[in-house]
């Protein structure tokens, strides 16, 4: 039985080598997988997604008109050289309700597990609309673990920078890397912005 997994964490976790890794085991026993990423996100170039550690796979761009399930569905013929095993998602928290949902039917009817991977919460700590809606519909739901910037206590969330300044405010959706974000835990989190007042 397929079952939708949501995989969160923060920045610098290894989400996007987590999917190459699990794309590659896949592929080694013969079993197709496609590899979908929000398009918004181009840090690795259009149509792929990259890991910090410098992995670089193909993925199929997610544009807000996607419809996820017919996408898998016509790759999905029949059993055959062309089945696809899993459907992996990078940056879900990207994702708006609509894919959420398309991913949903993807696990019930086409029987294919699908693992999102993304963040949880933002800078300002509010949820994404993908990852709210892959925390209420995932059937399970793995935190990946990484730690802090600046000391040694679990990362759980991201502090966005403008000018080598913590920032609060802003539009949620800002791509960036290690110069524009860093995984913290809540204590170092609340102390940056304290810092400020």
């Amino acid at each position: 039985m397929a079952h939708l997994y949501y995989k969160y964490g923060t920045m610098n976790s290894g989400k996007t080598f987590e999917i190459i890794k699990v794309a590659h085991n896949y592929e080694e026993q013969g079993k197709a997988v496609l590899i979908f990423s929000p398009a918004v996100d181009t840090r690795s170039g259009e149509a792929h997604i990259g890991s910090r550690v410098g992995f670089k796979r193909p993925a199929i761009p997610i544009q807000e008109n996607t419809d996820l399930f017919e996408s898998v569905q016509s790759y999905q013929p029949a059993p055959g050289p062309k089945q696809i095993y899993c459907v992996l998602i990078d940056e879900a928290q990207f994702l708006m309700k609509h894919h959420v949902l398309e991913l949903t039917r993807i696990v019930d009817e086409l029987n294919i597990p699908v693992m999102a991977f993304g963040l949880k919460n933002d800078f300002q700590n509010q949820l994404f609309e993908g990852s709210y809606n892959l925390l209420v519909q995932a059937d399970k739901i793995e935190e990946i673990k990484t730690i802090c910037w600046y000391c040694d206590r679990k990362a759980t969330m991201v502090i966005r920078f403008r000018d080598g300044q913590p920032v609060n405010e802003g539009e949620q959706i800002q791509v960036g890397g290690n110069e524009d974000y860093k995984p913290v835990c809540r204590r170092c989190y609340n102390e940056a912005f304290h810092k400020q007042s």
